[in-house]
């Protein structure tokens, strides 16, 4: 008998053929087909990446290569919510230290984890998000929050985990 999740990883494993065949298989078109995954499986397993190369026809060398040179690429597991915060030197200034340590203490995370062990955050620092005027800054997703002191910061993982646990859908 087959488990659930042997279903939803073939139902995965389907999403990354149809990318391919939206792309005609193009090797010119391996970013938007490594953004398309990334998307399905929110970062680029190994096992998936050597499948594109031999379905594009092109090393699996290539394939590491473009994914490990774009910052937007990951190669660990990411969290259902990407908390990013800056730490440019705006940012960093007005207090981006004391909302990273404040959001890894509400996070749980230990020594160098990026992601919570249920995989609902991950936590990452950038080196610039471009609203200095903002600072400090971090972003959710695709939600920008500006002039964020550490309280708002865990006010904002406690609302997902609120919002999470109510309906699941966010």
């Amino acid at each position: 008998m087959l488990t659930l999740s042997v279903f939803a990883e073939a139902r995965r494993f389907e999403a990354v053929v149809a990318v391919l065949d939206r792309y005609d298989r193009d090797p010119s078109r391996l970013i938007p087909i490594l953004q398309a995954v990334q998307d399905e499986y929110r970062y680029l397993p190994e096992e998936i990446m050597t499948y594109v190369a031999t379905a594009l026809d092109i090393s699996p060398a290539k394939v590491y290569g473009v994914a490990t040179f774009y910052g937007h690429f990951s190669l660990e597991p990411k969290g259902k919510h990407v908390i990013k915060v800056c730490d440019g030197t705006a940012c960093h200034v007005k207090g981006s230290g004391d909302l990273v340590e404040a959001l890894r203490a509400e996070l749980r995370l230990e020594g160098k984890a990026k992601t919570t062990p249920d995989m609902l955050f991950t936590l990452e620092t950038v080196s610039c998000l471009g609203a200095c005027g903002l600072a400090p800054v971090l972003v959710v997703g695709e939600d920008v929050h500006g002039l964020v002191g550490k309280d708002e910061a865990v006010r904002l993982v406690k609302e997902i985990r609120r919002k999470e646990a109510g309906d699941g859908s966010i």
